[in-house]
């Protein structure tokens, strides 16, 4: 018998890792289904809380594991019922969590990374850099910290979090070994018990990496789109140089086609006010997507500071809606929530330690270009 030389935090661990775990201490594998209820079910901590281990058993977990969260930092509540958690991982950074409350459902939109390598244009997250992939218990984490904090615990059927969403701070399938040890633990029935139609992965677009989930996993999958060709799309989404249209779609379509039950793709397009709203957008986005089976979901740009966008007009919003609509697709417009805690899409920034100095590059550069924006309009015109 091996025992670990450093404490094992068990929060993240799947139940084959967690009873890998318990043969390696010498203990039975069927202790691990106990210590999960303990942790996932009733969000407990404390061994000296699992009244069915005896008391040899808790003594030795105290000395070789334990029980790890992340740390809360805040918890935000906006007057649309809309919650917002900030909590500092291992790396020293601060990601967000948020809680989002509509028609009978919750959804919690959980963060992979702190920052993120990507740098989409319109995103908020993109701007602060890129720190550290979180870990497992990190990722599953933010759904610990927000069950309990909703006395979701012990478990139950009428349970505040019913839907999981990996769209938040970070591209998933960039740390994608813990966003899946994450994910089976929120649909394990030992864990949270969430139907995997309603664990969604959002990504941006890595190919492989969805080839990859096609072998591993069943959940919902969404692609952050954001431009019906490549050219806006490179501007846009800087991965689809490496990842163009061509060979993006085929490679949802192949993993979608594989989920079988009907299920369908979801198409996450952000509305940018003259850069990506207009009628010819729309029509384009329609030809694009007619061999896709989807949904799409637009989402009206949410302004950040020194972004350089607008959010289009209601009627640009409608007109875009309508056109997909009339071509035969289920075409949502995404309601702005928790805007007022800086909870809204594309909006998460956290406190990163960023290790690629963008944040800084990013704002030197944009303070310039106002700069000389406002010199321009105060200097008067010679003729």
């Amino acid at each position: 018998m091996t025992e670990p030389t450093a404490r094992t935090n068990l929060l993240g661990l799947t139940l084959p890792k967690l009873e890998a775990f318990f043969e390696q201490i010498g203990e039975k594998r069927f202790r691990a289904g106990q210590v999960m209820k303990w942790i996932h079910h009733f969000g407990v901590d404390d061994f000296d809380q699992m009244t069915n281990l005896g008391k040899a058993l808790r003594e030795k977990l105290r000395a070789c594991a334990d029980i790890r969260g992340p740390e809360v930092v805040s918890e935000d509540i906006s007057t649309d019922g809309t919650r917002k958690w900030v909590v500092r991982v291992a790396s020293g950074s601060c990601v967000e969590t948020v809680y989002i409350p509509q028609n009978g459902r919750g959804t919690l939109c959980v963060s992979s990374q702190a920052g993120c390598a990507l740098d989409c244009s319109f995103c908020s997250t993109g701007k602060q850099g890129f720190n550290s992939d979180l870990t497992a218990a990190e990722i599953i984490g933010q759904v610990w910290v927000a069950n309990k904090s909703f006395g979701s615990v012990p478990a139950r059927i009428d349970r505040a979090i019913t839907n999981v969403v990996m769209m938040g701070m970070g591209e998933p399938m960039l740390n994608y070994a813990n966003v899946l040890d994450a994910m089976r633990l929120m649909m394990d029935d030992l864990g949270y018990g969430i139907s995997k139609r309603k664990v969604t992965l959002s990504t941006s677009g890595v190919v492989p990496m969805i080839e990859q989930l096609g072998k591993d996993t069943d959940v919902a999958l969404a692609l952050s789109l954001h431009a019906p060709n490549n050219a806006l799309r490179n501007q846009l989404v800087p991965l689809n140089k490496k990842y163009p249209l061509e060979v993006l779609l085929p490679a949802c379509n192949r993993y979608i086609a594989g989920l079988g039950e009907k299920r369908f793709l979801t198409i996450e397009y952000t509305l940018i006010k003259d850069v990506n709203d207009q009628p010819e957008h729309a029509e384009e986005l329609v030809a694009l997507l007619r061999e896709t089976p989807c949904k799409i979901n637009l989402i009206p740009f949410n302004p950040f500071p020194h972004s350089g966008y607008e959010r289009p007009s209601n009627n640009a919003i409608r007109r875009f809606q309508d056109c997909l609509y009339q071509a035969g697709y289920n075409v949502t417009v995404r309601t702005t929530r928790g805007e007022d805690i800086d909870a809204a899409c594309g909006q998460l920034v956290g406190q990163v330690m960023d290790k690629t100095r963008r944040s800084e590059r990013y704002i030197a550069v944009r303070q310039l270009a106002e700069q000389v924006e406002d010199a321009a309009a105060t200097t008067p015109s010679r003729r």
